[in-house]
């Protein structure tokens, strides 16, 4: 029996644009189990990446709740909801943002500032981040001097420097190339396989195959929701062919 990591009951998010009320999340029921590779998928306009944030309290609610490792984070104070997002999730997304005016070891060290964290430990951590990363060599270097793989690998190693609960990724595929991407998802798959949580909002049917747990959205309500066996290289093809039945039938 797979633990929930993440509950949210009759979840809504709304915006006022131009005095109309435009409800991207609509009374959501769903769970996120402890050790998942959850992928969510849908169309533009599907309410994506707005139920990841709000998910993650990088976004407040309008209405309903979220647990997050059973506290109900909902209502919490900002000051403790970012403590909580220090201390317990990690975040990579599209565009990377990556500090411009810090070299690799010093983007991966920035979350720990201001932490009790060992600095022995977190030192050793880095490195051991950065070997697995096959960074190592480039940890004096700057955003700049560096292939946008790279800087997508340095993002996963500053988003896992505190061991967060639950890693969320918001399309960390969509600004690379087909080689490059190949390789950031081939360390989700690690990661994962380590009994990593995590939860990869993306557009891409290569990206989507790697997950066990595939969530679609439709207007704001979950419409389908796909278990798979844990991804391995070696049956890629007949399950990339399950996936894109699946995401078919709902009019992906």
């Amino acid at each position: 029996m797979k633990n929930a990591i993440i509950k949210a009951e009759l979840l809504c998010k709304s915006f006022i644009c131009d005095g109309e009320v435009n409800n991207v999340i609509k009374n959501m029921d769903m769970v996120i189990y402890e050790g998942d590779f959850t992928v969510i998928m849908g169309s533009s306009g599907s309410g994506k990446s707005t139920l990841l944030y709000s998910l993650s309290g990088m976004d407040e609610v309008t209405t309903g709740k979220v647990f997050f490792d059973n506290q109900y984070i909902t209502q919490l104070k900002e000051k403790d909801m970012s403590k909580l997002r220090k201390d317990k999730l990690g975040f990579v997304f599209q565009d990377i943002n990556l500090i411009s005016n810090l070299n690799v070891y010093e983007n991966i060290l920035s979350p720990t500032y201001k932490t009790k964290a060992d600095r022995k430990e977190v030192e050793e951590k880095i490195d051991s981040l950065l070997e697995k990363m096959e960074l190592t060599s480039q940890k004096k270097k700057f955003p700049n001097q560096m292939s946008g793989g790279q800087k997508q690998r340095v993002a996963i190693c500053r988003a896992l420097i505190n061991s967060p609960k639950v890693l969320f990724a918001d399309e960390p595929t969509g600004a690379l190339n087909s080689a490059q991407g190949e390789g950031v998802l081939d360390i989700f798959t690690s990661i994962n396989k380590e009994g990593q949580s995590v939860v990869m909002v993306t557009h891409d049917l290569k990206a989507a195959i790697r997950g066990n747990r595939i969530i679609y959205l439709r207007d704001g309500r979950i419409d389908g929701d796909l278990n798979l066996e844990d991804y391995e290289e070696s049956t890629a093809k007949e399950r990339e062919e399950v996936v894109y039945k699946f995401l078919k039938e709902k009019g992906w």
